[in-house]
């Protein structure tokens, strides 16, 4: 199947995303409320991660194992992760819009975060770990780079308990909208 590129960036471009439903159709969604995990002082995480920070248990890498990244935040009971998905991030990471940050320990992957970079938004898609910490770690390494990189957004799309313990926090879309096209005008990579 021929997919245009250049028309699915220009939907997360609008704030919207894909998304699988139930019968494995893929559709844009979009949202009133959107969670933003902070890049400023705002960014926080549990003390016991500090620790786990400070073994150096784990290193960190951007696209070493990118479809390892994808199977394993499409690898849960429920998944919004088809096959036709799948089949779009390969061609987002090839023309160099989707990313994969991961964790390893040793030469095990431990964990990662799937994302799509646009102009200086980082619009993450799905996380898993495989050994506990793993994206925890990859959490906190990843804000510290788009830190680095001058990135204006990191837009977690909703929110669950787990994002709630990095600070993250919801915006409507007037405020996101805003954001997001403050961010677009922006260049930034995160290789």
């Amino acid at each position: 199947m021929q997919y245009d590129i250049a028309a699915i960036i220009q939907g997360y471009a609008q704030g919207y995303f894909l998304m699988a439903d139930d019968d494995h159709g893929l559709g844009w969604y979009g949202s009133r409320d959107r969670t933003l995990i902070p890049l400023d002082q705002r960014f926080r995480y549990p003390k016991s991660l500090q620790r786990v920070l400070n073994q150096e248990r784990f290193t960190v890498a951007i696209n070493r194992d990118f479809p390892a990244v994808v199977a394993g935040c499409a690898n849960r009971e429920t998944t919004w992760i088809s096959d036709e998905l799948k089949e779009i991030y390969f061609l987002l990471h090839k023309t160099g819009f989707a990313h994969s940050f991961e964790t390893w320990q040793g030469d095990e992957l431990a964990g990662g975060i799937l994302g799509i970079v646009i102009g200086g938004a980082f619009i993450g898609e799905s996380m898993f770990y495989r050994i506990p910490e793993g994206s925890k770690v990859a959490m906190v390494k990843l804000v510290e780079r788009l830190r680095q990189k001058q990135f204006v957004l990191f837009d977690a799309q909703m929110m669950n308990p787990h994002l709630e313990r990095f600070g993250a926090y919801g915006i409507g879309d007037e405020e996101y909208q805003t954001l997001l096209q403050n961010a677009l005008q922006r260049r930034c990579s995160l290789v």
